[in-house]
């Protein structure tokens, strides 16, 4: 059974301006705790995405996956924006979850 601790939609990327990855997620701190694992997912595995680089934290997890499927949705630049806006230097903002 899922846990609803920190519900958010999260991008992670490898690198600034690398390859990006967007999800949601019912307890952030574990997804991206598999993430950095290089489990729950192929692409962050594949492509090393094990920075967290930007959330938006939800009351709901319907929320938060409507947000993931509208960021999906956006150009590539769009997401680039986002990040900046929030996180300049694109720093693992894992830290700030614990």
């Amino acid at each position: 059974m899922a846990r609803f601790d920190f519900i958010a939609t999260y991008i992670m990327a490898n690198r600034k301006n690398g390859a990006i990855y967007t999800g949601s997620a019912s307890d952030l701190p574990a997804r991206v705790g598999q993430h950095k694992q290089g489990i729950g997912s192929k692409f962050t595995k594949k492509y090393g995405c094990t920075r967290l680089v930007w959330f938006e934290q939800f009351e709901a997890m319907e929320f938060a996956v409507r947000r993931e499927k509208q960021i999906k949705r956006w150009p590539r630049q769009w997401k680039i924006n986002l990040i900046e806006e929030f996180n300049p230097v694109w720093l693992d903002l894992s830290a700030e979850l614990l």
